[in-house]
């Protein structure tokens, strides 16, 4: 068996030669969407400001621009002989020993080479007394030091500078630095096609009624598709394919011509009734099977390409739902994001913190576990976790209480209460 972390490496070389090779980013179809549309997608241009940021000198505070040469130790004085409000700059004349009133974000006539602060003149005391119709004078209480307290022209961003670059997976900050320039839509690239199957004869389509006890309610399609509704691509539903190698032949072929990505939940074992593996290998090829990881050991990452223009990547998840829920989160999740064209720098981190184990956990070395708990945070902000019991990846309702997994190395074997282990919160908790 393969350990996780060597497997997650070779889905992620796989997938950088795809990206390059079989299904370049640089080519694939891009679609413009609103700016307000876009989160979570990929841009597929690089964003150039068309202006500088800020496009004028700007006062930082509320208080009074200096025009340059003014006498600026503490006892002078100045003539205040207009305003500059954010909206509407001062639009006279200035020389040394004269000022404007400026409040923030109002520009910095360019006359003026300092802002003070109303703090530090004696306008608190003599506001009560000021006509803005005429002229006044101010007083110094503190030194002013020339270039403080303003925000210069392109300080932040240059006209013409890439502000984002294609490959820029777009999150809320985006937008907001986006909308400060003024863009409206943007270009991203189209999104992939991911194909999803159930596999049993046990299993039900929602709203279907149970007709034995033999049946059971097929859950992992609905869990695949909330875990990836945030990612940037499309998803078809296969349903539930039956226990038979025709079927299963049949369904495959199908995703093949459909989709870029398959995913599958059960029949990937070595049971007499499960075809998956066979199918793959028959339109394709197997990369890897078997993972040393608890719960989801029968892992299957292989490829469809047998009379195709390009490669299907294919991940086969175990049917359990536990089992389901950690492989999508250790290896389906990331690797569809690499697919989608997202830069290294800029993939979704899986959170791990550490915490205090609360009470002894039993464990057999040889697979990295991942154990349902419940994470807690203290007023010091310390962590602490606990196990939850019977931990068999069958359980759902420990699934739901459960808000992270407690990862245990593949090496490791029993930890006792008090240990300091690591802890991943559901991306949902």
């Amino acid at each position: 068996m393969i350990s996780l972390e060597q497997l997650q490496h070779a889905v992620a070389e796989r997938i950088q030669h795809y990206n390059k090779v079989d299904f370049p980013v640089a080519d694939r179809a891009v679609q413009t969407l609103a700016l307000l549309d876009s989160q979570q997608r990929i841009l597929a241009q690089d964003i150039i400001s068309p202006f500088a940021v800020p496009r004028n000198n700007l006062s930082a505070m509320d208080g009074y621009a200096l025009a340059a040469g003014s006498t600026l130790n503490k006892g002078a004085t100045i003539e205040i002989i207009g305003e500059s409000q954010a909206g509407t700059p001062f639009a006279g004349s200035l020389q040394a020993g004269q000022g404007v009133r400026i409040f923030t974000g109002a520009v910095v006539p360019n006359a003026c080479d300092t802002v003070i602060m109303q703090e530090n003149t004696d306008f608190l005391a003599i506001k009560e007394t000021l006509v803005k119709s005429k002229p006044y004078a101010i007083t110094l209480t503190e030194v002013a030091t020339i270039d403080t307290h303003i925000r210069k022209q392109g300080e932040e961003i240059e006209q013409n500078e890439v502000v984002l670059s294609a490959g820029k997976r777009l999150n809320p900050a985006d937008i907001s630095l986006l909308a400060n320039l003024g863009v409206a839509n943007v270009d991203v690239y189209q999104p992939l096609t991911v194909g999803i199957l159930a596999t049993g004869d046990e299993l039900v389509a929602l709203g279907e009624p149970l007709t034995s006890l033999a049946q059971i309610y097929n859950s992992n399609t609905p869990t695949l598709n909330s875990m990836l509704k945030d990612l940037p691509i499309v998803i078809r539903n296969y349903g539930i394919i039956p226990d038979n190698l025709d079927a299963t032949i049949a369904a495959v072929t199908d995703a093949m011509h459909d989709c870029d990505v398959l995913i599958s939940t059960a029949g990937v074992s070595v049971g007499d009734y499960d075809f998956l593996t066979t199918v793959i290998e028959q339109l394709g090829q197997i990369n890897h099977y078997k993972v040393a990881m608890k719960p989801g050991k029968p892992f299957v990452f292989g490829e469809l390409n047998k009379g195709i223009d390009k490669p299907i990547l294919y991940f086969g998840l175990p049917g359990n739902p536990l089992s389901t829920v950690v492989g999508a989160l250790q290896l389906v999740i990331p690797a569809l994001w690499q697919l989608a064209g997202v830069n290294k720098n800029d993939m979704p981190m899986m959170l791990t913190v550490q915490a205090t184990l609360s009470a002894d956990i039993k464990k057999a070395a040889g697979r990295k576990d991942f154990q349902r708990g419940i994470l807690v945070q203290n007023a010091n902000g310390l962590f602490t976790v606990t196990s939850l019991s019977k931990q068999q990846s069958h359980r759902i309702k420990q699934l739901s209480q459960a808000n992270c997994l407690i990862v245990l190395a593949q090496d490791a074997g029993n930890v006792s209460a008090g240990e300091k282990i690591m802890v991943q919160p559901f991306p949902w908790s």
